[in-house]
């Protein structure tokens, strides 16, 4: 199919029916605001690096949390680096609130505490990639940007009927949504199609007799609309194996560390641990065993990250008094809503 031929399919996208539908069915998200009026930028930067990976339902008390404790971008840039660590624990993907922190010093720093407008600028942030600048540009600004997600890419391959994987077909679908959006309701039309997205035309379900695009979509018309778009074949993921050591005190409190700032749970706070992030088990922990007095049962918790399965072997176990702390731990009352999602996991797993 030709450049001009797919993008003559949406000459007659329905926008305004569209809109029509986002005004009566418009998920309630606490970062959004009412058409005509426009979202607070510091508000679609905070969700939209939330979402990243993660889903509205996980994301929502944690935006809230966030918008209460650091209410603006001057707020942020100012906060306590382990602090917003802590607050994001269970988000995971930790980078992201690394980046976070210094594009908003980045902002207060560079720019007097006011968003860039343009996608080309907001690139320049760390953390902010083309579709997060798109997003913001368009939607706290009303630019034109490209701004296409997981669900507005599904969306208009199936218009289309476009059969191959989004990955192969995205420069035209970058065309094609440069095409379709109207220049009125800039903010609202990405939104718009994320909704129906979210709630009728989902990865694997579609609900095609209430969806607002009905007409004129070709997946519409198939036996299954959500055999679109192709998808590509999964590959196997990777296992590794690893253990993870809750060690206590007399005082009841644990052992903690904390984790490189790069890499996998950068900054976070850790549990001795080794193996599952290819690291070799710590000399101190190796040689020191006699100094440790662990429960007999073990646990074994499975923990899923992007790119690999984790297996972890969870001990537990008293120290002896006068055994030495190792460098970079320290005695800690634990609060597991404090942990990354992994530790808190196996924290969680010797409880039993």
């Amino acid at each position: 199919m030709t450049k001009i031929s797919l993008l003559s399919q949406f000459d007659s996208f329905p926008a305004s029916t569209l809109f029509s539908w986002y005004d009566t069915h418009a998920r309630s998200l606490p970062w959004r605001a009412i058409s005509p009026e426009m979202a607070p930028a510091y508000h679609v930067f905070l969700s939209e690096l939330m979402l990243q990976q993660t889903g509205v339902t996980t994301v929502i008390p944690y935006f809230n949390q966030f918008i209460t404790r650091w209410p603006d971008i001057h707020a942020l840039a100012g906060a306590d680096d382990d602090a917003v660590l802590a607050a994001w624990a269970g988000l995971g993907y930790y980078a992201r609130a690394r980046n976070m922190l210094k594009a908003a010093r980045q902002i207060v720093s560079s720019y007097a505490g006011s968003f860039p407008e343009t996608p080309e600028d907001l690139q320049k942030l760390p953390g902010i990639g083309p579709y997060t600048a798109g997003a913001i540009a368009a939607i706290a600004f009303a630019r034109p940007a490209i701004v296409l997600d997981g669900n507005i890419e599904r969306i208009l391959v199936r218009y289309a009927g476009i059969d191959e994987e989004v990955r192969a077909v995205k420069p035209a679908l970058k065309e094609i949504y440069q095409h379709i959006c109207p220049e009125k309701r800039r903010p609202d039309f990405p939104q718009a199609l994320m909704d129906v997205g979210a709630g009728v035309c989902q990865p694997r379900r579609t609900n095609c007799g209430h969806c607002p695009l009905r007409t004129g979509c070709k997946a519409a018309t198939l036996k299954d609309p959500a055999s679109l778009p192709v998808r590509p074949q999964k590959k196997a993921k990777q296992v590794r194996q690893g253990a993870v050591y809750i060690i206590r005190n007399q005082r009841g409190e644990v052992l903690l560390g904390k984790r490189p700032d790069k890499g996998l749970l950068g900054g976070m706070l850790t549990f001795p641990s080794h193996g599952w992030d290819g690291s070799a088990c710590p000399e101190w922990l190796a040689d020191g065993m006699s100094g440790f007095h662990w429960r007999k049962e073990q646990f074994e918790i499975r923990h899923v990250f992007t790119h690999f399965t984790a297996i972890i072997t969870v001990y537990d176990g008293k120290i002896e008094p006068g055994v030495k702390v190792p460098d970079g731990y320290s005695w800690q009352l634990c609060s597991p809503d404090k942990l990354p999602s992994l530790m808190a996991q196996c924290y969680q797993a010797a409880q039993i």
